[in-house]
């Protein structure tokens, strides 16, 4: 900084300091006062060229476990649509064991049979509608004789990262085809049935413990995600965000030196005034 000795008045060098001094702490001031209005340490990437890069990755990564969140939920959904339809399906295979295990009665009559074989049927035809209208957003969930539009599997982004991914498909078969391909008729109402009925039972049975444990998985997922996304936030929030308290003890301190500052410039501005004192 330059000085002046105070008896040259053509350049005011201390009018000039405390000018700058001035335009310095107005600078300043005005960087604070932004911070505090927009609540952004960083309100251009000049401010921090690193810190803004840094700040925008995590971000980018925040957004990206929250729409993952999203995600999960949406194959939660899912699974849990699938694992209703398997649930009345799995009642409805329990009704039909009931029912065929009532008909190995020797003493039970035609008429008897008949009507146990008829209600086994109308079950068998019930598990089918179930196969047909567990759906999610138009696509068929369980696979049936005509197959599903979820036997291949489809994937789920549940992380923020390449590969972070979970599949879920439904490729076995859990129709009316697991007890039988035709209309039932008494002379199948055998011991032998009962067998077939228990053997589909535990084909969904099967399939509902596969739905289960993806279930679990997703709900530890989603913990995570959430545990991931606060902590990339917080991350985030420390570089990109304002202390709002110390920014505002800076604007204090600033407005006060601007004060000084001010009233500094109009006594150097005065000081050369001092000089006609030669010429008295």
């Amino acid at each position: 900084m330059a000085f002046s000795q105070g008896t040259r008045i053509n350049t005011n060098i201390a009018a000039m300091n405390a000018y700058n001094a001035l335009n310095d702490i107005n600078r300043e001031l005005g960087v604070h006062q932004l911070r505090l209005a927009t609540g952004k340490k960083i309100n251009s990437v000049a401010d921090d060229p690193s810190g803004y890069t840094i700040a925008k990755k995590l971000q980018a990564r925040s957004r990206g476990l929250a729409q993952a969140i999203n995600n999960v939920g949406d194959a939660k959904n899912v699974l849990s649509i699938a694992e209703g339809g398997l649930q009345k399906i799995n009642d409805l295979l329990v009704s039909i064991k009931e029912q065929v295990t009532r008909a190995v009665n020797g003493g039970l009559s035609d008429d008897e049979l008949q009507a146990i074989a008829t209600q086994v049927n109308d079950y068998l035809a019930e598990i089918d509608e179930i196969v047909k209208q567990t759906k999610f957003n138009g696509m068929q969930l369980l696979r049936g004789a005509g197959g599903g539009d979820w036997v291949s599997g489809k994937d789920f982004q549940v992380g923020s990262d390449t590969g972070d991914t979970l599949t879920v498909k439904f490729d076995i078969t859990v129709d009316s085809s697991l007890v039988s391909s035709s209309a039932v008729a008494t002379s199948d109402l055998t011991t032998g049935f009962i067998t077939t009925v228990d053997t589909a039972i535990k084909t969904v049975t099967q399939q509902l413990q596969y739905v289960g444990s993806l279930i679990n998985r997703l709900d530890v997922k989603e913990a995570n995600l959430i545990v991931s996304m606060t902590n990339t936030d917080a991350a985030a929030s420390r570089i990109f965000d304002a202390d709002i308290a110390k920014e505002q003890v800076e604007v204090a301190k600033l407005m006060i030196l601007q004060q000084t500052a001010t009233a500094q410039l109009a006594q150097a501005n005065a000081a050369p005034q001092g000089v006609l004192a030669l010429f008295r």
